[in-house]
């Protein structure tokens, strides 16, 4: 049987190919038709195609099963899809493997108001042999794959940016009754594409942005795969892992992923310097005290621009809200450790009330519902440790952290600086001679170099004792100088000229 049988009239998914074609779709002229509005088709190899949750039809599928098709009106001409838009629902089916056509509207032309020129364009990659219907949901959604020959093409698109590309969807069939095998639509892998599609359709994400099933393999060899990845620093979120639960999973099962995001961001690559590496196995803790930067999941991720390791995100859906509450409720206690920030080891403690979040993960959480409903963009996101929601970005956010912290220590030590200045003023000594309180200069003098003085210099302040030296060099000096002569002897004049004078 070949690989990509050509699907027969019973079974060709062909009824939206009644609607007009978009105005955005490249169209193809044909001659002019002088025959009925719908010309009958040449016999096609037949395959058995099941619908997920319905019964097999052998009559083919009708138009009331899709609300969005026109009989009517169908084209007269070939639709032909432009470059631009057949490269993105390659790339989008490439990443996510599956998707709906609400899903790939939203991962590729969100602006648009619809998803009708997406069902156009997907109506002629399969046209072309590049994408397939795989199942049709019972509320009627279309869940279309790659084919063979788009699924190498997608690579061609993926695989140069270093994007991983999803398995490709083989079509097996029952040896026995024919039927096509492997049809169920994963509710899990649609919560996944849904959630990545709100991301991108609120800004936060491009689809080249977006990775599924990411491996971080911990110390002992075991993987937690994280169920989308994201990257969008443009958005203020450089990066985020992404764990998508339909109550499927125990809460703390989810606890116990949280420790392991944890334990891979403290882990040290292979590279990593031999005394850091020892220090390490000696000491874990010692761990808390290498950069971040020397870390493995640096590597693999770009730096978050916050405190702390990769932000993981928790998004719920299908359930209900008290089974929300509860499962927050177990995150927020029996995590705390892996979640919740630590005090700083400051000097000033009482002073300080910001956290130190550089070892904590953060984490937030929302449901699948409340992002289709508001938008992954709206205040529809809760930090654990904090109350209300808010936007994502500010939830990530720690006003309560560095920042604070620094502008808490700078002021804590301006004000320990002049308490103690205050102190050491009070605690100086009163000059006996004119009142003054000695300065800094003059107690040190006298404290210090006490037996150079006398003991009356040590208790006057340094204006007192700069006058008594003043006094000393005064009287020193002028003990030292010589006699002057007297009044009436008239200078240069020699006694023995005098006595001639009297003799004659």
């Amino acid at each position: 049987m070949p690989s990509e049988p050509t699907p027969g009239p019973a079974h060709e998914h062909r009824a939206a190919r009644g609607r007009r074609p978009s105005a955005d779709v490249d169209q193809a002229p044909q001659a002019p038709s002088t025959g009925p509005s719908i010309t009958p088709s040449a016999p096609r190899a037949q395959r058995t195609a099941v619908s997920a949750g319905q019964a097999q039809r052998t009559g083919g599928r009708r138009s009331a099963d899709n609300p969005h098709v026109d009989v009517a009106r169908r084209p007269k001409h070939r639709r032909t899809s432009t470059g631009p838009r057949r490269r993105e629902l390659l790339q989008a089916l490439g990443i996510f493997q599956r998707a709906t056509p609400d899903q790939l509207w939203k991962l590729t032309r969100p602006d648009n108001k619809h998803d009708k020129l997406t069902r156009d364009n997907l109506l002629d990659l399969e046209d072309h042999h590049l994408v397939r219907i795989e199942s049709v949901q019972e509320d009627q959604r279309q869940v279309w794959v790659l084919t063979r020959r788009g699924h190498s093409e997608a690579k061609q698109l993926l695989e140069p940016k270093g994007i991983r590309v999803s398995a490709l969807r083989q079509q097996e069939y029952d040896p026995d009754t024919g039927e096509l095998l492997g049809t169920g639509y994963d509710d899990h892998a649609a919560a996944v594409t849904s959630t990545a599609a709100e991301l991108h359709r609120a800004g936060i994400g491009h689809r080249l942005g977006f990775a599924t099933e990411i491996g971080h393999r911990l110390g002992n060899g075991y993987v937690q795969r994280a169920d989308l990845v994201v990257r969008s620093p443009e958005a203020g979120v450089p990066v985020m892992l992404l764990e998508i639960d339909r109550r499927t999973e125990d809460a703390h099962d989810l606890v116990q992923k949280l420790r392991r995001y944890w334990e891979w961001g403290r882990l040290l690559p292979r590279d990593a310097d031999k005394r850091t590496v020892d220090l390490v196995r000696s000491r874990p803790d010692a761990i808390e005290h290498v950069d971040h930067e020397k870390r493995l999941w640096r590597q693999l991720y770009p730096p978050t621009g916050r405190e702390g390791l990769v932000p993981v995100a928790f998004v719920f859906a299908d359930t209900t809200a008290a089974k929300v509450a509860n499962t927050v409720k177990v995150l927020e206690e029996a995590g705390r450790r892996y979640w919740a920030p630590r005090r700083y080891d400051s000097l000033y403690r009482n002073a300080v009330t910001a956290r130190d979040y550089r070892q904590a993960v953060p984490v937030v959480v929302t449901t699948l519902e409340q992002l289709q409903e508001h938008g992954a963009g709206a205040a529809v996101w809760r930090r654990l440790g904090r109350k209300g929601e808010q936007t994502l970005t500010a939830a990530l956010e720690n006003p309560d952290g560095d920042v604070l912290y620094r502008a808490q220590e700078a002021r804590a030590d301006a004000e320990d600086k002049q308490r103690r200045a205050a102190e050491r003023q009070a605690e100086h000594p009163v000059c006996k001679r004119c009142g003054r309180k000695f300065t800094d200069q003059r107690w040190e003098e006298t404290t210090a170099h006490k037996r150079a003085w006398s003991a009356g210099d040590t208790f006057v302040c340094g204006p007192c004792r700069a006058d008594d030296v003043a006094r000393e060099e005064a009287a020193r000096l002028q003990a030292a100088a010589p006699l002057e002569p007297e009044d009436d002897q008239e200078p240069g004049r020699g006694r023995g000229r005098g006595w001639f004078r009297r003799r004659t």
